[in-house]
Order: structure tokens, then C-alpha cells, then sequence
């Protein structure tokens, strides 16, 4: 239940977020053509979307963060907190350097995604495993158009190269883009992931997240074994009173009932 209800939360909240995303940038230029995420900086204007769109995924990502200790426990507890860290230090220094045009096309490729993932869960959880299956592939597909092919040669030309057309090499922009590979290579190593979860799926017809649930595994594992040990020992017991003449309960058997 525990499960369920974080993925409904993240669900709701990237789904929110998502279509207030869409609603800020349809008719903004830079969408459009890259080089107007350029055009005039660094005296751009702050669009009332633009603050409203930056206080909500800042205040998402640090409850997130917040909330890690209290999650359940996964395998990639490590990446997640580097995740959060690297997402809020690139919101809040994006922020503050006025790099608000390519925050938000940061912030709009990353969460386009995160639903489907989300939902696939939630069904998952609630024991609807087609249903899972099939939005899970939807998400794999979303993943890797999105982060694997998007963000590096769409937004990491936008922010690497275009900049160098209007401007000189600077400390912000070093800084920037060294968040922006940290974010890159995270996205290769959950891609990794999600490539051995479409493989198990494809061949098992079963998603089981691969990186999820650490803690509930090693407890059933610990379970299992300790039953196992248990059923091993009262074997061996019934076994030693047979071969010394006794029943189960320690009690003598009758004559030719001996253990062989």
C-alpha cells in the first residue's frame, strides 16, 4: 500500500506538472527555434508562467528528496539522491544566472516521461500486470526519445553550442553544462536498467523492477531461507529418532518399525 501510494502522489503531481508545462510553452518562441533561448540574454523577462513553473518543480524535487529517508528502500537510492541534488542545484543555479528559457525545456523533456513510469507502477502494484506491461512500454519508448535522443542533441546543443554564437566561453555556462552531463549520464544508467526490465518482460512476460524493492527482497529472501532451515532441521530430528527406534515425538515404535 505504502508502494502504491508514492506512486500515486508522483503520478499526480507529473501529470499536473505536465500539462502546466505544455500550457506555459506552446507559444513561446525558444520552443521553437533554439536560438531564441539566446536571443537577448542575459536581460530576458520573467514570465509570471516561468516563476510559477520554477516554484513547482523546486518545492516537487526537495520534497522529494526529504521524503527519501521515509521511501521505501531501492538499489538505486545512491542515484536518486544524486538525481535530486543535481536537479535542484541546476533549477536553482539556472535560476539565478537567468538560464529560465532552457530550464524550462529541461524540465518539460524530463517529466513528459515520468507519468507513464509512474502509472505503470501504480498498475503494477494493484495487480494489473497487462495493463502495467503495456504502459511500461510506452514509457520505454517516451524514455529513450526523451532523454537519450532529445535531451543530448536537442538540449544539450541548445545549451553547448548555440551560447558560443552570442556570447564567450564563461563560468556559468562550464558550470551549467557539467550539471546537464551529470543529469545525461544518470539517464544512460537508468537506461540500462529499463533495457533489462524490456528484456524480462519480453521474455518472462513479467516487469519486475530490477532496481526496486531492495529491502522487501532481502527480508522475503531472509524469510524463505529461515522456513527452509526449519523444515531441514525437523527433517533431520525425525530422521535421527528413527534410526534410534523412536517415533517423531521421542516415543519407542513398535517392534520391525525400525528406521532402515
Amino acid at each position: 500500500m505504502k508502494k502504491f501510494q508514492e506512486a500515486c502522489w508522483r503520478f499526480a503531481f507529473y501529470l499536473m506538472i505536465t500539462v502546466a508545462g505544455i500550457a506555459f510553452l506552446y507559444d513561446k518562441p525558444w520552443v521553437y527555434d533554439l536560438g531564441e533561448v539566446w536571443n537577448g540574454y542575459p536581460r530576458q523577462p520573467l514570465l509570471p508562467s516561468q516563476y510559477w513553473y520554477y516554484i513547482l518543480e523546486m518545492s516537487f524535487y526537495c520534497s522529494l528528496l526529504f521524503s527519501l529517508g521515509s521511501d521505501v528502500k531501492r538499489k538505486d537510492f545512491l542515484a536518486h539522491v544524486i538525481h535530486h541534488l543535481a536537479a535542484l542545484s541546476l533549477m536553482s543555479f539556472s535560476w539565478c544566472a537567468n538560464y529560465i528559457r532552457s530550464g524550462t525545456l529541461v524540465m518539460i523533456v524530463h517529466d513528459v516521461a515520468d507519468i507513464w513510469l509512474e502509472s505503470a507502477k501504480m498498475f503494477s502494484y494493484a495487480g494489473w500486470k497487462q495493463t502495467c506491461n503495456t504502459l511500461f512500454f510506452i514509457f520505454s519508448a517516451i524514455f529513450f526519445i526523451s532523454r537519450l535522443i532529445i535531451f543530448p542533441f536537442w538540449i544539450l546543443y541548445c545549451t553547448l553550442v548555440i551560447p558560443m554564437l552570442y556570447l564567450e566561453p564563461f563560468f556559468s555556462y562550464i558550470f551549467l553544462n557539467l550539471q546537464l552531463m551529470v543529469l545525461q549520464v544518470l539517464h544512460l544508467y537508468w537506461g540500462y536498467f529499463i533495457l533489462k526490465m524490456l528484456k524480462r518482460c519480453i521474455f518472462t512476460k513479467n516487469i519486475q523492477d530490477v532496481r526496486s524493492d531492495d529491502e522487501d527482497e532481502e527480508y522475503e529472501e531472509e524469510g524463505e531461507e529461515e522456513d527452509q532451515g526449519k523444515e531441514e532441521a525437523a527433517k533431520d530430528k525425525e530422521r535421527d529418532c528413527l534410526q534410534n527406534g523412536l517415533g517423531p515425538d521421542r516415543s519407542l515404535l513398535p517392534n520391525g518399525h525400525h528406521g532402515r
